[in-house]
């Protein structure tokens, strides 16, 4: 599987909900760990790499306790805005990923796809702002399309990843600039 095909099925993973019993048949942090091995498939030279990871493992264990229900209720209970603030890490790597994706298309001249990755970075932020709002500022008639435009940027990020991860810049190092010289014959023999 390829590095941006494993974060989209991770992000698939996180994105479903399906009932078995109380519980989330399909366990955020299990999407967690198949995004963490995609981003740790990128390339070495991937900017930001390391915050990806640790943005990565920070959504991870933030969803293990939230992947037991009694936790979830309880957290809404007390403050909406503190569950909020525990999907930030999530939002930020999602923004994060789209932005170095952005980047190394851009650098290969894959100007279309460095558009759409612009475009999923706006959304994203947007969704990490709107619920500011509808919290904070009791703008309650926010609440259903904040909650849309977050399934929206969600499905968008999940088709970007799945569209582009055949490209060469998005799976393997840049090829190495080349110093005009051909490189040394082989003489090991025969």
């Amino acid at each position: 599987m390829k590095p941006l095909q494993s974060v989209a099925m991770g992000l698939v993973v996180i994105g479903l909900t399906a009932g078995f019993g109380e519980y989330d048949a399909l366990p955020d942090p299990l999407g967690w760990v198949l995004v963490l091995v995609g981003v740790l498939r990128l390339p070495p030279d991937t900017e930001r790499r390391p915050v990806l990871v640790a943005l990565a493992a920070l959504a991870g264990a933030v969803a293990v306790p939230l992947w037991v229900p009694a936790t979830a209720e309880a957290l809404e209970d007390v403050d909406a805005s503190l569950a909020w603030a525990l999907t930030l890490p999530q939002l930020g790597f999602i923004g994060l990923l789209c932005h170095v994706l952005a980047a190394r298309a851009t650098a290969a001249e894959d100007l279309p796809a460095a558009r759409r990755l612009r475009f999923a970075v706006t959304l994203v932020v947007v969704v990490a702002v709107l619920p500011v709002l509808v919290l904070g500022a009791g703008a309650d008639v926010l609440a259903t399309p904040a909650a849309v435009l977050a399934v929206a940027a969600l499905v968008l990020v999940v088709w970007q990843l799945f569209t582009l991860s055949g490209r060469p810049w998005s799976a393997s190092a840049p090829p190495a600039a080349s110093s005009g010289r051909s490189p040394a014959p082989d003489r090991s023999g025969p």
